[in-house]
């Protein structure tokens, strides 16, 4: 989630994920040294924090080389708003797919019912479409919507009581 967070501030694949390894390692680092106190804020606001100085640093770094090309060195960093609003997208995106996941492995649900879900939901491709691709009939692509929906807020809410708790 967080190399995701780092690519959404607009860190290629690589450095995101050096930005995500030193975010993890300063988080268990601070957190060990019983840095984080509740009372200040919530953990969420300290991780994101703590990716906003690394990916600052990492601008800051990157536009010195530029300045010493010759190259504009402007440092661009998102607001704390936006950094908040970024995270709360990975947040819901990355729970919405493990959630998925989990009723893939955990459910009696079949992968056809998982897959016209997806399509017709997340992809919104329409019903006729997504019933001719998986030989299915429209009526069923609806009823596999309501199935998957259902158990999908279910699974969403442990998960994220499990990933705000946690």
């Amino acid at each position: 989630m967080i190399v995701a967070f780092a690519r959404k501030l607009g860190l290629n694949e690589a450095d995101a994920a050096d930005v995500a390894q030193e975010t993890l390692t300063r988080f268990i680092t601070d957190y060990r040294a019983g840095k984080y106190d509740r009372e200040r804020g919530r953990l969420r606001s300290w991780i994101i924090g703590i990716v906003r100085y690394r990916v600052a640093d990492l601008k800051r770094s990157q536009a010195y080389r530029r300045q010493h090309r010759g190259e504009s060195a402007m440092v661009d960093l998102a607001s704390a708003e936006q950094l908040n609003a970024i995270w709360d997208a990975e947040r819901r995106r990355t729970l919405l797919w493990q959630a998925i996941g989990e009723l893939r492995d955990q459910t009696r649900l079949t992968e056809r019912t998982i897959r016209a879900f997806e399509l017709y939901v997340l992809h919104e491709r329409p019903a006729e479409e997504v019933a001719r691709d998986l030989g299915l009939t429209p009526h069923d692509v609806y009823m596999a919507k309501n199935r998957v929906a259902e158990r999908l807020r279910e699974t969403l809410a442990r998960l994220e009581e499990i990933f705000d708790d946690g």
